[in-house]
């Protein structure tokens, strides 16, 4: 153990207990560094406001504000609980905890969590609306490998339309 009264022992430079752990720092860092790329992500923080067109090839965190446009399509678009996006967003994946304005085009799936609010038209494979998520528009759920240029000349999804049926009148007798 080292005193302050002590003067420091030489540690020799080329020992393996001084170069293990220096080494080990070392590969870890390149290690997440070479694994970054699978795990990209962009942010916008709370207190940034973006207005204009964003695209890319990175995933996005959304946290502040973005007026335009979005398109990530090979990617994931977060909305934050702070992050509000008056866009319309075009992306693989789209997870809305905030608030969003614009339609929202998914190759895969949008997912609208239980304190996230959504005023637009979806189009996607999938869709996930929690709890207590507020959500206006339409949904057009379309096959995951199926292109936008494609659907043109398919027939039109079913409608689904409910109407209250009137009581049966009881005979006068």
């Amino acid at each position: 153990m080292w005193k302050p009264s002590q003067s420091e022992p030489s540690i020799p430079v080329s020992g393996p207990e001084t170069q293990r752990p220096a080494a080990s720092v070392a590969s870890v860092e390149s290690a997440n560094r070479n694994a970054a790329p699978a795990g990209d992500q962009a942010v916008i923080s709370k207190g940034l406001f973006v207005k204009g067109e964003i695209s890319g090839t990175e995933s996005l965190y959304i946290d502040g504000k973005v007026e335009g446009a979005i398109n990530l399509p090979g990617n994931r678009v977060t909305i934050g609980r702070n992050g509000t996006v008056g866009a319309n967003v075009t992306a693989r994946e789209v997870v809305v905890m905030g608030k969003v304005r614009g339609n929202v085009t998914a190759s895969d799936r949008v997912d609208i969590r239980a304190e996230g609010a959504l005023s637009g038209d979806v189009s996607a494979a999938r869709i996930s609306i929690e709890d207590g998520a507020f959500f206006k528009g339409g949904i057009d759920i379309r096959k995951a490998d199926a292109k936008p240029a494609q659907t043109l000349g398919t027939p039109a999804p079913a409608q689904i339309s409910i109407t209250a049926a009137p009581e049966p009148q009881k005979p006068v007798q």
